[in-house]
């Protein structure tokens, strides 16, 4: 027993979304499927941009962004789900876990400073539409990028740092399907408050200023289209902001949900359906949800659909 609890831990389980063979099966085919759409939607979406001239202005320089986010935040938790539905003994390395909780927190950290920029950005292009060029320069967009993904790494270190301070020896089990600080915590063997509250911290700082600048540019957004007599262009206007505003509310609603409520010794069923939302769901809507509602992205995907049929003709 003394050997145990000073013997720190090479790897941990995971008890999965599921025990029952049938059932992981069916949820490997499901998530297949999800990382699939995921991995050709956002990459469809990264190759328009780069290839399509009408493309290339700031608010499609963020969507490039966010889709390689969205790329690389579900390619960090859903390969190595799929890989457990398969196999008896769901494990990974304690260097393993401290990557995947690196990569996570840091694309997912950069993901929500992303949508708050993308939503600067739609404000100044309907509420200052004259100077639209003038602030959101080139040079500011990707100051704007580059913070955005620093941000991220702030965070991802942060936590990163705090979670594995701590010592892990004897228990190994965690409930859950991929390593998050909230279900490692739990296997601490040391008192966790300090590390929790700096987790805490982190989770209402970084979020709260992008969260604030999503509300008071909508806010502004609203107020400058309520004031239009066009109703063409108060169309216009909602179906380019709409988009963004529907995958901030999926992001941003998941993810707070998970975070913002009880400590990190309680984890239950209803919170891994959570985090399959936040962390395989929404990287695969993201780019549907664009692509449906935004002309520019359907019309570049007809021109690059008529340029393999014209290649093929000839």
């Amino acid at each position: 027993m003394g050997e145990e609890n000073h013997t720190s831990v090479a790897e941990f389980i995971f008890l999965g979304l599921s025990q029952d063979l049938q059932t992981q099966i069916l949820l490997f085919i499901l998530f297949l499927i999800i990382y699939l759409l995921t991995v050709l939607g956002n990459l469809l979406i990264i190759i328009l941009i780069f290839m399509d001239s009408r493309l290339h202005i700031p608010m499609y320089f963020f969507l490039r962004n966010l889709s390689f986010a969205d790329l690389s935040f579900s390619t960090s938790i859903v390969p190595q789900m799929l890989v457990h539905f398969l196999v008896k003994r769901k494990t990974v390395s304690f260097i393993g876990c401290m990557t995947q909780i690196t990569v996570f927190l840091l694309v997912g950290c950069t993901e929500c400073a992303l949508l708050a920029v993308m939503s600067y950005d739609r404000y100044v292009a309907v509420c200052k539409p004259l100077h639209y060029s003038t602030i959101m320069t080139q040079q500011v967009c990707m100051q704007l990028a580059i913070g955005s993904w620093a941000s991220g790494a702030l965070v991802s270190l942060v936590d990163t740092t705090f979670t594995f301070q701590l010592p892990y020896r004897g228990q190994n089990v965690i409930n859950h399907y991929f390593c998050e600080p909230p279900a490692l915590l739990k296997l601490a063997s040391a008192d966790t408050h300090s590390t929790e509250m700096a987790i805490f911290a982190m989770g209402v700082v970084i979020p709260l200023a992008p969260v604030s600048l999503v509300l008071v540019s909508y806010w502004n957004i609203i107020s400058t289209v309520v004031q239009m007599q066009s109703g063409k262009g108060r169309l216009k206007v909602f179906s380019t902001c709409g988009s963004h505003l529907i995958v901030v509310v999926l992001f941003y609603g998941s993810a707070i949900f998970a975070y913002m409520r009880s400590n990190s010794k309680i984890k239950c069923r209803r919170d891994k359906v959570i985090s399959v939302f936040y962390s395989a769901v929404t990287p695969m809507l993201n780019p549907i949800i664009y692509s449906l509602r935004n002309k520019d992205v359907k019309g570049a995907v007809r021109k690059l659909a008529g340029r393999k049929s014209f290649s093929q003709r000839r």
